[in-house]
């Protein structure tokens, strides 16, 4: 089975069972992204684009669910149809993926979909940072001036090249929401199939997500993110609560394979 677009699940790649290498063997990695283990992953699709504020506007029109602060929105980025959907919370994203009828992606899930085919890189596209195939560096907030395609803002989705998977955005842009509980250590005692951090199964944890209270994990890096700290990697791991709405944070969902 290949990854790639399917025509009954539009804008959505499948991601092919099997295992892949996690974590980060680079000499320079953070204590949270090691040991690199190896995971075993069932087949799923995951969205090419983060949630689109055109997508959640349709969302918030069908279930009258709790609207962003839409001043705060406009107040740091053109409210534009295509840019990614920021300042919704781990419940916000998880109400929305339930009304999709998708959810969002484990860390496990987001990483494979991340490397897009390959193995043991630091971005999706190889080991050399390339301003022209992500969104980054661009704080508005730190006095950075700002060059040539260098936005201060999000940009629309898929302005940038897709990986191997043909799935965008998955560097830079917005940081994205991740189902699993933030553990440090978490990869000392990952299982091997379909792991999850927090709760014994997926399904358990969506079904209780309205209590959920504990921190969640952030992937992908965004655009404000500066290189010292190597947020952009594929394997760095971030945080947040929950509850906690952000100026650099979106989402996109999966679904199971079946």
């Amino acid at each position: 089975m290949k990854a790639g677009n399917i025509q009954n699940m539009p804008d959505m790649a499948l991601i092919p069972a099997g295992e892949f290498e996690m974590g980060d063997g680079f000499a320079s990695a953070n204590v949270n992204r090691q040991p690199v283990h190896t995971v075993h992953l069932d087949a799923f699709y995951i969205d090419q684009y983060p949630v689109t504020i055109k997508q959640y506007r349709e969302f918030l029109y069908a279930t009258g669910h709790r609207p962003p602060d839409w001043d705060k929105v406009a107040g740091y980025f053109p409210v534009k149809e295509q840019s990614p959907m920021i300042y919704v919370s781990w419940h916000d994203a998880m109400a929305y993926a339930s009304w999709a009828g998708k959810r969002l992606p484990t860390e496990a899930e987001w990483e494979k979909a991340a490397r897009g085919g390959l193995s043991g890189k630091k971005y999706p596209w190889g080991n050399s940072i390339d301003e022209t195939k992500a969104n980054y560096n661009n704080n508005i907030w730190n006095g950075r001036v700002k060059g040539e395609g260098r936005h201060g803002t999000t940009t629309p989705v898929g302005s940038y090249p897709p990986n191997g998977y043909g799935l965008y955005d998955m560097a830079g842009n917005v940081w994205e929401w991740c189902l699993d509980e933030y553990r440090e250590q978490y990869y000392l005692a990952s299982p091997e199939r379909n792991p999850i951090a927090g709760c014994k199964s997926v399904t358990e944890l969506v079904q209780s997500r309205e209590y959920v209270r504990t921190l969640r994990v952030l992937r992908g890096g965004s655009w404000g993110i500066a290189l010292y700290n190597n947020l952009l990697e594929i394997a760095a791991r971030f945080y947040f609560y929950p509850t906690y709405p952000n100026v650099y944070t979106g989402f996109r969902c999966v679904k199971p394979f079946e």
